[in-house]
């Protein structure tokens, strides 16, 4: 058995996690609804807004890495820590917390990566700007096989550094995410 993950450096876990591009998926969708319902389930009683698949694999036909993104929008008054506690009784893992958010991951094992792997950003309501990409991307397939283009070219560069590949992706996502917020506001 390996090195626990909470004893891993960053470079030790970005060497077990290296960044993947895959084909598209249809299975993608139906992982992201498997988990919704355990999410649902388990989050019952908890004041929860909605829960969406965000993320490249709901972008319909680009290659993506194989991790789910899901957000999970709850109330403004809701309280972050007790959800977080009840996501870690499901296995989630907290990755990052600031104020306003928590990221958590799934899937993730001391040999690598598991068959299903999730990404899960809880955030309070109307936080979600990753519903707007998301949707502009599908009603943009050029656009969409641009960014698809931008993250191949970036992949290799950045197999190992997930904050490099995340930031070298940034501007892009911004500048089109705030283009969708304009265009798809009613």
């Amino acid at each position: 058995m390996g090195k626990d993950l909470s004893e891993m450096s960053l470079e030790e876990l970005w060497q077990l996690f290296p960044i993947v591009l895959t084909e598209h998926q249809d299975i993608w969708a139906d992982y992201y609804l498997e988990m919704e319902n355990i999410l649902k389930t388990n989050l019952l009683g908890y004041k929860v807004k909605q829960i969406s698949h965000i993320g490249s694999t709901a972008i319909k036909g680009i290659w993506a890495k194989p991790i789910v993104d899901i957000l999970v929008e709850i109330e403004l008054n809701e309280h972050m820590d007790s959800i977080s506690k009840k996501l870690i009784d499901i296995g989630f893992i907290k990755m990052s917390e600031s104020e306003n958010r928590m990221s958590f991951n799934y899937g993730y094992t001391e040999n690598g990566f598991a068959k299903k792997v999730y990404h899960l950003h809880m955030r309070f309501a109307g936080d979600n700007d990753e519903i707007y990409f998301r949707d502009y991307m599908n009603m943009r397939q050029d656009l969409a096989h641009t960014y698809e283009k931008l993250k191949l070219e970036l992949w290799h560069k950045f197999e190992h550094d997930r904050d490099g590949y995340t930031n070298a992706k940034s501007d892009w996502i911004r500048r089109y995410t705030a283009e969708a917020k304009y265009k798809l506001q009613i």
